[in-house]
């Protein structure tokens, strides 16, 4: 796999949700899928610095 290839399926767009009051960013399947994720889960995104940690959210 070029180089390329693998530095562009680390690049995601942001993407204005209906209403504008929210955003939302698409994650690759392999991703999701690694980390044993599913549709409709819960999440915990915190603000880490400059960024974002998104993390299985436990009860």
């Amino acid at each position: 796999m070029s180089r390329r290839i693998i530095e562009e399926e680390h690049i995601r767009s942001l993407t204005k949700g209906s209403g504008g009051s929210s955003y939302s960013v698409i994650l690759p399947r392999n991703l999701i899928r690694e980390l044993g994720w599913r549709a409709r889960q819960k999440l915990e995104v915190r603000k880490y610095g400059k960024g974002i940690l998104i993390r299985d959210w436990e009860e």
